[in-house]
């Protein structure tokens, strides 16, 4: 990722012209809570260093021109604004392109702008690659626009960009972390109220890393499995006569297995239980500290691997050697179908837990994962 001066010397190279500023967006690991957000449920994210950084210039006109440092040689893809339509822009420039699309939806207008694009936030991992470059670009464009809106109803500007212009059916988690993210906690988020609040998650007081595995086995929210699961859950919503799948408890689940087909029983057993989870796990950190979390990390990915059948080898692989070199927790994280799998241990256990996992995907054939170390970041901020 290059540095500010170098980011702001680039955007001029392309654009002819300095930049008003840059803004930062961080991408997200959730400790727990998976697909609940699009069933009303509770999520608990944080955000990480790993960020996306735009610089932007305000233009004349209404017309939108989008780089990247990725691809210096592309030409800008270019839009106007008086022209942009719902699901009318392709490939990763719908994303930025849908943000301006959306805070116009909801009413503010804005400039035409020059945008340069730069992240560290790794595409496909289940980091929320997405939701990084749609949050700084909300940010640059909610400052330079004096639109004035407030961090949670960018995150739902953010969350109607992907629904609508990428088409990809998200809840509304992966903007809210990255935008009201703060170092040291976790962001506990009610989905239905969009209501948060911070969680302390003093990792490093603890004595313990959260390390990411990413698989390198990309996913795609706009396609596929993750679209799939979520018509389940409507469905089983529909059939069990609820709002939403957060209105069901655990103790409905014996209900619920007498009204539903087999599989979307299972689908709908793993969004209750992980609400619960969620809330059990918050009640821990709060009364005990992270060092005790582990188990409801293990029960999280049983859930996905056999309920919401979102894991996949990789994956589990990740986890089982993780644990089996004495994580104190591991799971999937994001999506699935590929992406990165968490491991929650003692700082003295990580170079083991790395030998085990890097070890078992070799032994299985796999691409050689990549493993880092993240803790609870802040959220969205203008860089300069």
């Amino acid at each position: 990722m290059n540095s500010p001066t170098d980011l702001a010397a680039a955007f001029t190279d392309r654009f002819g012209g300095e930049p008003d500023g840059l803004w930062s967006a961080p991408g997200r690991v959730n400790v727990i809570g998976e697909h609940t957000d699009y069933n009303d449920g509770f999520v608990l994210p944080f955000a990480i260093k790993h960020s996306t950084t735009v610089a932007a210039a305000v233009r004349p006109d209404r017309i939108v021109r989008v780089a990247s440092t990725f691809a210096p040689d592309d030409a800008p893809v270019t839009a106007d604004l008086d022209s942009l339509e719902e699901g009318g822009v392709q490939g990763w420039a719908a994303y930025p392109l849908g943000v301006l699309w959306a805070l116009e939806q909801s009413g503010h207008r804005c400039p035409g702008m020059d945008l340069l694009v730069d992240s560290s936030v790794p595409v496909g991992a289940g980091l929320s690659s997405s939701a990084a470059l749609e949050c700084s670009v909300a940010v640059a464009a909610n400052e330079l626009s004096g639109a004035g809106v407030s961090r949670r109803e960018l995150a739902a500007i953010g969350q109607l960009a992907e629904n609508r212009m990428v088409g990809a059916p998200t809840g509304i988690m992966d903007q809210s972390a990255s935008l009201l993210g703060e170092a040291g906690h976790a962001v506990f988020l009610d989905c239905r109220t969009t209501e948060s609040r911070l969680v302390p998650l003093d990792l490093e007081g603890a004595g313990l890393e959260l390390m990411v595995i990413d698989t390198r086995v990309s996913h795609s929210h706009s396609t596929g499995g993750y679209a799939a699961r979520r018509r389940s859950c409507e469905l089983g919503a529909e059939l069990m006569g609820v709002p939403a799948l957060r209105d069901l408890s655990v103790g409905d689940l014996a209900e619920a297995a007498g009204v539903l087909d087999e599989e979307t029983f299972r689908r709908v057993r793993h969004i209750v239980t992980e609400n619960a989870r969620v809330e059990d796990t918050v009640k821990v950190l709060t009364e005990k500290g992270p060092a005790e979390i582990g188990p409801l990390l293990v029960a999280s990915h049983a859930s996905m691997r056999d309920d919401f059948e979102i894991s996949c080898a990789e994956l589990d692989t990740a986890v089982d050697a993780a644990l089996d070199a004495g994580a104190i927790g591991a799971r999937m994280t994001g999506g699935g179908f590929g992406g990165a799998a968490i491991a929650l241990a003692r700082v003295g256990d990580v170079p083991a837990i790395r030998d085990a996992v890097e070890a078992a995907f070799t032994a299985a054939g796999f691409r050689a994962p990549v493993i880092f170390s993240v803790l609870p970041g802040a959220g969205a901020a203008r860089l300069a």
